[in-house]
């Protein structure tokens, strides 16, 4: 067959076949969904209306006079094989010729001994699902696409769902998915991925496919019907969607940097960071442990315990060469080993000026090697500012300006956090971890008050992330100024001026308090959001004594807030406290809505702000485990009696790294840069890659501040690729101005840099909305 490319013009008709395999046994859905497509055809805008042919008679697909008048074709079918080979050969000559296709939810049974029409489709039933009518909640993840973007964001509707015996996503582009949570998807559900209707373009036209409409009283919802009414704009030509952002073979990623040569940090130190400059160039940063070649000392009494070199390097886009810019003499080299003996302090955070441009100014979050005391075992942290050459791609090392500094006690590791971002208006955010020991609480709260060196705790989380005076354990905000001081804006948690309880037991510079390790941040310069993930303790299972095992955690942060560590965690769910003389033995639960911190290492506020229960939290056992809550609001903590509320996530060996939020810039010229379909949607991930999350999240804007659960979630592994040859220890991970994705692997060892260490960028291939602007239908005929 030979038929016009593409079918039909500007009177735009669309085709409703609805043959059956069966004689005399025609869907119960055809009348209705006739109708309703010869509704939405006569309704709407002028230039959006259609007129309709139905027919049950498949010599209509050899007829290819008659088949190329049609826009599109609608399959109402119950399935079956209802076209003979001459037939189908028509149908794919159509597609072909640019056809549009809309296959509802029993088309996907049809041509059941048909790959091209598998293809078609984009997947096949599963036996095994129930066939009744449910009522269950759909996740809409298209916020772009004519089909979804006027939907709610959890669109709650009967229908008979269907399972899918090889889940298309990745293949073709999803834009809803059905949450199996919400009814009993049988045998052979797809789990918490379960796609319901997609799209892709397809052998030369474009296909949409829906699973629902399974009822005839799908066809009188007015959400359906807008659903119905996107697919057949954009299946026809009359409108441009997006129907490739997610489908994997559209996006590449390629490692930029090579391993170090022998002996040298050339390339990269060990990964701890990565910002982007304005003209393309990514500045990263190593955190101070040596290569192997080096060596690592641990003993006290040498001047040079810990010293380490906290690096900064710049790959330039023009010249595709890797500058290492300057190095940092920090502590911050001291290997691995237990808890007394290794260090996670060093070069921790970069973030350049909103002028950088113009300035070139540097900001570094570090622990100098100059200011520990090995007597005390403390050390100073500070954030500095540099200036940078960006002539020479070097850092004047002699420009520092010291804006805030702080003690932290280095007697034992761990959690220095170092995360920072700016906002919108000039605000600097700045992440401090708990500066607290992970063991002498098996590993729940770290709320342990008798471990101390020369008196300072490195046991007790509540001396630092619940300790209202002191800047560990925090997001911070300060505006700097350009004589490199700082102020502090309006709204942060407190003032420092708070005459509570005597007064002079507050810090102005905290914004948020009871983080544990928060070592990304990120704010959406759009809305000014913030977001923000950390590392849990390390208990493996819950203890109906002591409280959760240990969350990994992700918050959208609105407003100055507590967070929770180390009182509660997740949802709102409380620690035992404990407390001198025996902290072995355990006393009352802590109250979220009304915390007290009876610590004997406290020099803060008794009082503290209520808790802001978080977003994502995930445990070895699943995401957003939640248990049944007594009167008192005191959860189970029985593994027996434990829902996951975030079934897509799941924790083992984990590590939170929160990611951007990407906005999409139609101005920006750059052809690799990530679809619109991203827009606004927040990238979660994890150190690890096996069972823990790499996701692209959407929230709801009005519960998000108040830890709401995410609405939509995908996972990104097939697109920022896992494995030992991928991005396997994922360290950070930003946008460019570019539109790309880039992100730091750590590497395979800790604690140092090697071969595996690198910087990578994801981008986008897979072009423009479709169909191209000279295809669209009004006035092509």
């Amino acid at each position: 067959m030979s038929i016009k490319s593409p079918p039909g013009g500007a009177n735009v008709r669309v085709l409703i076949f609805y043959g059956s395999a069966a004689a005399g046994e025609e869907s119960p859905v055809v009348n209705a969904g006739i109708a309703a497509i010869e509704r939405i055809g006569q309704t709407g805008p002028q230039n959006q209306r259609f007129t309709i042919e139905a027919t049950d008679n498949a010599s209509v697909f050899t007829n290819e006079k008659k088949l190329g008048r049609f826009n599109a074709i609608v399959f109402l079918t119950g399935g079956g094989d209802v076209l003979d080979p001459d037939q189908e050969a028509g149908l794919e000559a159509y597609m072909e010729a640019g056809g549009g296709f809309v296959g509802v939810h029993d088309a996907a049974r049809a041509e059941p001994y048909s790959d091209w029409f598998t293809g078609l489709v984009g997947a096949r039933p599963a036996a095994g699902a129930p066939a009744k009518v449910q009522r269950a909640t759909v996740e809409v993840g298209d916020r772009r696409h004519p089909a979804t973007k006027d939907l709610p964001l959890e669109w709650k509707r009967p229908d008979e769902w269907l399972n899918w015996q090889k889940n298309p996503s990745g293949d073709v582009h999803t834009v809803a998915r059905v949450r199996e949570s919400t009814y009993a998807p049988g045998a052979g559900a797809n789990g918490a991925d379960h796609p319901v209707s997609w799209c892709r373009d397809y052998d030369g036209g474009r296909s949409f496919y829906t699973g629902m409409g399974g009822t005839v009283s799908s066809y009188d919802e007015t959400d359906f019907r807008a659903h119905l009414r996107g697919a057949l704009l954009w299946t026809t030509r009359l409108v441009q969607a997006d129907c490739k952002a997610t489908i994997t073979g559209n996006y590449k990623a390629e490692r930029l940097t090579q391993p170090n040569q022998p002996g040298q940090n050339d390339q990269i130190g060990e990964p701890h960071g990565l910002v982007t400059a304005p003209d393309g160039r990514v500045f990263y940063i190593g955190r101070g442990g040596a290569d192997s070649s080096q060596p690592v000392i641990t003993d006290w009494n040498n001047p040079d315990i810990g010293k380490g070199k906290g690096q900064i390097h710049v790959w330039d886009p023009k010249t595709e060469k890797v500058t290492l810019a300057g190095e940092l003499t920090v502590f911050g080299n001291k290997g691995g080993g237990d808890e007394l003996v290794k260090v996670e302090e060093g070069l921790l955070g970069i973030e350049l000026d909103p002028g950088f441009e113009e300035n070139g100014w540097v900001y570094l979050h570090y622990t100098p090697h100059s200011q520990i005391n090995r007597d005390t075992h403390m050390a100073e942290r500070r954030v500095s500012r540099f200036t940078f050459d960006r002539a020479t791609n070097k850092l004047d090392l002699s420009s520092e300006k010291v804006l805030l500094k702080w003690p932290v006690q280095i007697h034992s590791c761990c959690h220095a956090g170092g995360g920072m971002a700016w906002d919108s208006r000039g605000n600097l955010y700045i992440a401090t971890g708990d500066n607290n020991s992970s063991q002498f609480s098996d590993g729940y709260s770290g709320n342990n008050p008798q471990p101390n060196f020369k008196g300072v705790s490195f046991a007790d989380a509540r001396r630092t992330a619940g300790n209202t005076n002191n800047l560990n354990g925090k997001i911070l905000r300060i505006h700097p100024e350009p004589d490199g001081t700082y102020t502090l804006p309006e709204g942060n948690l407190f003032t420092g001026k708070e005459t509570a309880e005597g007064g002079g037991k507050t810090r102005g510079e905290i914004y948020v308090m009871g983080v544990r390790n928060p070592a990304r941040i990120s704010v959406d310069k759009a809305t000014d959001t913030l977001y923000a993930g950390w590392v849990g303790p390390d208990a493996g299972a819950p203890s109906t004594t002591w409280g959760p095992a240990k969350y990994d955690t992700f918050a959208v942060i609105t407003k100055a807030s507590n967070r929770g560590w180390p009182y509660c965690m997740g949802n709102k769910q409380p620690y035992r406290d404990r407390n001198l003389p025996d902290p072995t033995k355990p006393l009352g639960w802590y109250d979220c809505d009304h915390p007290k911190n009876e610590s004997p290492n406290n020099d803060g506020l008794v009082n503290l702000p209520p808790v802001t229960g978080n977003n994502i939290w995930y445990s070895p056992q699943g995401g957003g485990p939640d248990f049944p809550r007594d009167a008192n609001g005191i959860p189970s903590y029985k593994e027996s009696e434990s829902v996951y509320r975030l079934p897509w996530l799941k924790g083992g060996g984990q590590a939170a790294m929160d990611g951007p939020v990407y906005r999409y810039d139609a101005d920006n010229a750059s052809d690799t840069k990530w679809p619109a379909y991203w827009d606004g949607k927040w990238f979660v991930g994890d150190f690890y890659d096996s069972d823990q999350p790499r996701n692209a999240v959407l929230m709801d804007p009005k519960t998000q501040g108040d830890g709401g659960l995410p609405v939509h979630s995908e996972s990104l592994k097939k697109i920022v690729p896992v494995g030992n040859d991928g991005i396997k220890n994922l360290m950070d991970w930003k946008f460019g101005p570019d539109g790309a994705l880039y992100a730091l692997d750590y590497g395979r060892g800790f604690f140092t840099s090697d071969s595996k260490s690198a910087l990578w960028r994801v981008t986008y291939t897979g072009g423009g909305p479709t169909p191209a602007a000279a295809q669209l239908a009004r006035g092509s005929e």
